[in-house]
């Protein structure tokens, strides 16, 4: 069989292949968290989210709000040295990340196994 010919039915094994993946995940929310923080920012994302009267007064300060913090949920970076941890029948997880004026915050959520809280949102000193 001469090189065209295996050419022609190996893009045509190829192009029916990607026809049929892309039919079975077209519809549907996959999502591919390979990593930890990535992981560990979904679980949160996807469990009804709470947040303690700490968190709150922290939010009437108006300096943070809540798309900030779903910002932070989506975006953030886990500090696993301080995480996973367990607290209050829970685990502790600190995230950082940014507000949108660019100020850099901690979060501190106690995820639970049907609810997620956010206990603690810790404004970080401006390092000069």
């Amino acid at each position: 069989m001469k090189f065209a010919h295996r050419f022609a039915y190996y893009l045509v094994g190829l192009v029916m292949g990607c026809f049929f993946v892309a039919l079975v995940f077209s519809g549907k929310d996959t999502r591919c968290n390979y990593f930890p923080n990535a992981r560990v920012l979904n679980n949160l994302r996807t469990k009804p989210f709470q947040y303690s009267e700490k968190a709150v007064q922290t939010l009437n300060e108006k300096w943070i709000d809540t798309a900030d913090i779903k910002n932070t949920l989506k975006f953030g970076d886990v500090d696993f040295d301080q995480s996973n941890v367990p607290f209050k029948k829970g685990k502790l997880y600190i995230i950082e990340g940014k507000t949108v004026k660019n100020q850099e915050v901690i979060l501190k959520v106690i995820n639970y196994e049907n609810k997620a809280v956010l206990d603690e949102i810790i404004k970080k000193p401006v390092e000069k």
